[in-house]
């Protein structure tokens, strides 16, 4: 498959915001903040997802498709310098887009299958949803029983029946779009 180079307008993107993810790397720095700090570096790598993708699976992101990934690496990055404790809707955005990105990558490969992809994007988003959730769980409660900071905080049962419900909405939206946006990786399908 021949692929196109991206834009200039696409690299300027991408380079905005990985230089945005880099301003949240230094600003933990700053803050004195090792969550941000260390999250922040697992995002940065996370913005290049799509070359990796392109080049293991023989596939071509459209341009929206890769701001579409890096942003919510980005939107992940920011949240660690406390918008997820200050802005109530922030934690729910990024669950949104994150359970986006898992059950479009599910969708993809069950349509390359031949499979109706419904319930497989619905058991990835449960069954990841539940795992992340446990891991945030199990993480705060070793880091509190050591005396030290968690990397990621539990914030009770509550937070996480909402995060389940918002990663439901993503699949949700793949659900109802997941065909026409991700057109591009499905046209190979048998």
């Amino acid at each position: 498959m021949k692929r196109d180079t991206p834009t200039s307008a696409t690299q300027l993107g991408e380079c905005i915001i990985r230089g945005a993810t880099v301003a949240v790397f230094v600003e933990g720095i700053r803050q004195r903040n090792p969550n941000a700090v260390a999250n922040t570096a697992f995002m940065f790598l996370g913005t290049y997802l799509p070359s990796v993708v392109e080049r293991v699976y023989g596939v071509e992101y459209q341009p929206w498709q890769r701001v579409y990934t890096e942003c919510t690496m980005l939107a992940h990055a920011v949240g660690m310098l406390d918008l997820y404790d200050e802005t109530w809707w922030w934690d729910h955005l990024t669950h949104v887009l994150s359970a986006t990105l898992l059950g479009g990558f599910v969708h993809v490969a069950s349509r390359h299958r031949g499979r109706n992809p419904t319930r497989d994007v619905l058991a990835s988003i449960v069954v990841g949803g539940l795992f992340w959730e446990a891991m945030e769980f199990l993480i705060h409660r070793v880091s509190r029983a050591l005396g030290v900071e968690p990397m990621l905080v539990y914030y009770g049962r509550r937070d996480t029946v909402g995060d389940l419900v918002f990663n439901l909405v993503g699949a949700v939206l793949v659900f109802v779009f997941g065909d026409r946006l991700l057109q591009n990786f499905i046209q190979n399908a048998d």
